[in-house]
């Protein structure tokens, strides 16, 4: 039977530090948090190799006493609780006590600090976490903390920890978190020696925001502040018209602190129900004020999510909130059609261009006109099938031509009077000369013949029954001779005496079909496309056609996502999109596959990059099938938009051709069959 002992007390830390240092982005959030908690209002971080190698924090907050370093790195050693009272109204970032001992014990610690009421500042050092050495140093107020080598004495944890670049979009992305939840605080983050993010600190959510996410993201927020029962919920909500394909935009803190609010999420998007499209998602950065003494925040490791008293007061202000700013924003689009009304225009004279001036009182105001352009040179095509008595008659405008408006002055009219005269003169004169051209063309005088019918009949293709037949022209009424048939073109073919009739479409999203004597089928068209492009795309028929935008394409993502498409830039290469790096979460995309426009473009990098991000396996068999399945979704055509019958009739007959295709990708039956027996019995016929 083992022996129950007692682990040694480096052992108990590595082990201790691995709840509390997971990777890099861990060690900052922890000494970040402490910077707020000190009343910083400057906070800068800086790494190399994504934070494996080199961590930098510095602050200009309250400074650590010199008597209080050593203390600071203990186990359990805090100044913001005291007694256990105080767990239940915790207003801090941090409380636990275990930061500062769990990073020393994986790490190589280096701290500066002084306080207001010292000239000189502290130098404590410490390794693997053990004591080094404390000295005098002379410094800033404030605490500067580096933390060099990561892991070092811990290589089972190393081998875990992602490639640099990952471990620096996780950092940025901790830090995008934390921008937005304090606004009044200025961060900056200094990545490989160049700053990839800097806020002003000035208080104001949507500067963080712009800061954050960009000037496109920032430029479609609606603002939120609403308070019900003591509870206040303030920030910003995205338009309906620019939702997103995933929920990664959704950004709660409660007092001060982001977390992951399933109640909040809900709430949000319950409030957004009938604005936005089923299966969109809206984005926000909402911040929710609530007593401490409501909300448990010592429920997870990372304290990331928290746990409320009363959830249901937390959802009706989160809901309240949201739907009574996207019901304002609804009601203040408006459009004034007289302003768009189309102004007659006056083709022979040019447009009056009035220039901004200041206004002067009892004065007309003024109008220039544009000087009117040289009378162009006129050429004319030779004339064909046309007597030549009508080829050399002038040009007559019609009698009824009604006169357009004038929108002249009449100053502006006499001086323009002379030189339109002289227009009119000149190109009658043209129309009146007798025509020299260098190669007279032949003038066609006689009818041409009518067109003979073929000798033998073509094979009709799957979807006809036979050639449509009509009377010919019989040059002597007393023979005996068969009546000549011609094939009639595709535009005028009579479909309802095809083998499988193609009536129309219902509801602009259905094809209906006459399949054959007995039976009706009803196609879902975009159901239909959607196969029929994915069974393409699998294929690699359609791979190569890519299309290269004019203006690039930029999405702006969370940066998980952005980690997540940078990983997997060969994938998008394959599915026919050209995506690069562009820096701070964003990506431009050059050229994508040719069936899908801008609007298309965006949404289907996201999704991919949310799914992407939520299936790390390299699977990547499964990542293009779901590639192809989205592509081949946002290219086909959409219910609900006409359709014309020839498209209608290449769609079945493509179906026709490909007779194992009877589900869309996503499951869904592609038609359905409808018996005459069925339509009888409705109508008691049977």
């Amino acid at each position: 039977m083992p022996k129950i002992h007692v682990l040694e007390k480096q052992v108990a830390e590595l082990i201790a530090a691995g709840e509390v240092v997971e990777r890099p982005s861990s060690v900052i959030k922890e000494l970040v948090e402490n910077s707020i908690d000190s009343g910083a209002s400057i906070v800068t971080v800086e790494i190399r190799r994504g934070g494996v190698t080199y961590i930098r924090v510095t602050d200009n907050g309250c400074g650590i006493a010199r008597e209080d370093v050593a203390t600071a790195f203990l186990r359990h050693a805090t100044s913001k609780v005291r007694e256990k009272d105080d767990l239940d109204a915790i207003l801090t970032l941090g409380f636990r006590g275990e930061a500062l001992a769990s990073i020393s014990a994986v790490s190589r610690v280096d701290l500066i600090t002084r306080t207001a009421d010292s000239s000189i500042g502290t130098h404590y050092s410490s390794e693997g976490g053990s004591d080094v050495e404390i000295e005098d140093a002379g410094c800033p107020l404030g605490t500067t903390i580096t933390a060099r080598d990561l892991f070092f004495n811990v290589p089972a944890r190393m081998k875990f920890l992602k490639k640099d670049t990952a471990e620096g979009n996780s950092v940025a992305g901790l830090m995008d978190k934390i921008a937005l939840s304090h606004p009044e605080i200025s961060f900056r983050l200094i990545r490989e020696g160049k700053e990839v993010l800097h806020t002003p600190g000035d208080g104001k959510l949507n500067s963080a925001i712009y800061a954050v996410f960009g000037k496109e993201f920032s430029g479609a927020l609606l603002p939120v502040d609403y308070t019900l029962g003591g509870i206040r919920v303030h920030g910003y909500i995205s338009s309906p018209i620019a939702s997103r394909p995933n929920r990664s935009m959704q950004n709660f803190f409660i007092n001060g602190r982001f977390v992951h609010s399933r109640t909040a999420c809900v709430a949000l998007e319950e409030a957004y129900k009938g604005a936005i499209m089923v299966g969109k998602f809206p984005a926000c950065v909402l911040h929710i004020e609530l007593p401490s003494s409501v909300v448990d925040v010592n429920v997870h490791p990372a304290k990331l999510e928290v746990r409320f008293v009363n959830e249901r007061p937390v959802f009706d202000a989160v809901y309240h909130g949201v739907k009574s700013a996207v019901t304002a924003s609804r009601d203040m689009k408006s459009v004034d059609l007289a302003q768009h009304a189309r102004r007659p225009v006056d083709p022979y004279k040019p447009d009056v261009v009035v220039k901004p001036q200041q206004m002067v009182l009892n004065q007309p105001p003024k109008t220039e006109t544009v000087k009117p352009m040289p009378a162009p040179v006129v050429k004319f095509a030779p004339v064909i099938n046309t007597s030549r008595k009508e080829a050399e008659a002038p040009y007559e405008p019609p009698v009824d031509m009604p006169p357009m408006p004038h929108t002249f002055s009449d100053s502006a009219e006499r001086e323009e009077k002379p030189q339109l005269e002289s227009i009119r003169t000149s190109i009658e004169r043209v129309l009146e000369a007798e025509p020299q051209p260098v190669t007279k063309p032949e003038v066609i005088t006689e009818e041409p013949p009518l067109p003979q019918p073929p000798e033998t009949e073509p094979v009709p293709p799957a979807w006809e029954e036979t050639p449509v037949q009509t009377e010919a022209v019989q040059e002597n009424p007393e023979s005996n001779a068969q009546p000549e048939t011609y094939i009639v073109p595709e535009t005028e073919r009579d479909l309802s005496r095809s083998a499988h009739k193609v009536i129309g479409e219902v509801f602009d999203t259905y094809i209906i079909l006459e399949y054959d004597a007995q039976t009706l089928m009803f196609i879902d068209k975009h159901a239909a496309h959607e196969r029929l492009l994915y069974e393409k795309l699998k294929r690699r028929e359609e791979a190569a056609m890519a299309q290269t935008l004019l203006v690039p394409v930029t999405v702006t993502m969370d940066k998980n996502e952005y980690t997540a498409v940078l990983q997997n830039l060969s994938v998008f290469e394959q599915a026919g999109f050209d995506v690069e790096d562009f820096g701070s979460g964003t990506v431009l995309v050059r050229s994508a596959p040719l069936n899908l426009n801008g609007a298309d473009i965006k949404d289907s990098v996201l999704e991919m990059a949310g799914y992407l991000e939520e299936n790390k396996t390299d699977a990547t068999t499964e990542h293009m099938d779901w590639l192809y399945h989205n592509i081949a979704c946002r290219a086909a055509i959409k219910g609900g938009n006409a359709s014309k019958k020839e498209e209608l009739i290449a769609l079945a007959e493509e179906l026709e051709a490909n007779p194992d295709v009877r589900y869309c990708p996503h499951g869904r039956p592609i038609y359905v069959m409808l018996k005459k027996r069925t339509l009888e019995k409705e109508f008691g016929r049977v």
